[in-house]
């Protein structure tokens, strides 16, 4: 019997410390979700700033832990405060704050399922939008292609926000970390929100480049072949500083 005592004693102590090193981890999560978030708004704020996107188009989402957070739909981003935290779980589940997320959630959630990615910005870029409705596949006009994984696709047209838009930017994201949205805009993803703004705003740039190159009466712009961007792309991989 008392050694019966002393296992449950033992039982409950375990469930105790378990919870004392949840309460205990708990801040240090909700820390990181809230400097996460302020990132987001810093760069949905910035996708206006540099227009790339009109109005509430677009979205920006980032991943910490099992979480993502993701901007609200319907909400201007120079509106959003720290209070309005928005957060759901990988099955799309809202896990944080009250105001729903945005329409385009099953596109953010796909990226995230299907790569390591953790952060994904979506756009409605003047330029990358025209190229989406002209081309299959935007030409290789420029080598920084190679640091998109390779000639960027356009996924073909749905609905925003469905299940199927969200199939076709997978299919288009294979081995690619952005693509174009037919009829729509872009979406890119990187290992942080910095990265995965620099593609957008990369992508964007070659999309404006092809237009105006193709745009000259009489001349048509002279294209990389794909091993030459392979070969960029492969020197891309150790560009920058070290460490």
């Amino acid at each position: 019997m008392a050694e019966q005592r002393r296992d449950a004693r033992g039982d409950r102590g375990g469930r105790e410390g378990a919870q004392v090193a949840r309460e205990r981890h708990a801040p240090d999560v909700r820390g990181a979700e809230e400097r996460a978030w302020d990132e987001l708004v810093a760069t949905a704020r910035r996708t206006v700033a540099d227009g790339l996107v009109v109005g509430t188009s677009g979205n920006v989402s980032v991943r910490v832990g099992d979480t993502v957070l993701v901007t609200p739909t319907g909400v201007p981003y120079d509106r959003l405060t720290p209070g309005d935290i928005v957060g759901v779980d990988l099955d799309g589940r809202q896990v944080r704050g009250s105001l729903l997320p945005t329409s385009e959630l099953p596109m953010h959630l796909t990226v995230y399922r299907s790569s390591d990615a953790r952060a994904v910005v979506h756009t409605h870029a003047p330029h990358a939008t025209a190229v989406s409705t002209l081309v299959p596949e935007l030409p290789l006009i420029h080598y920084m292609a190679g640091d998109l994984g390779g000639p960027v696709r356009v996924a073909p047209y749905a609905t925003y926000g469905t299940p199927e838009l969200a199939e076709n930017m997978r299919q288009a994201l294979t081995h690619r970390t952005a693509c174009l949205l037919q009829n729509h805009g872009t979406i890119a993803h990187g290992s942080s929100l910095g990265q995965a703004y620099d593609r957008t705003a990369q992508l964007e740039w070659m999309c404006r480049v092809w237009l105006t190159a193709s745009s000259v009466p009489g001349l048509s712009p002279s294209l990389l072949t794909r091993e030459q961007v392979e070969e960029a792309g492969e020197r891309l991989k150790g560009y920058g500083q070290r460490g």
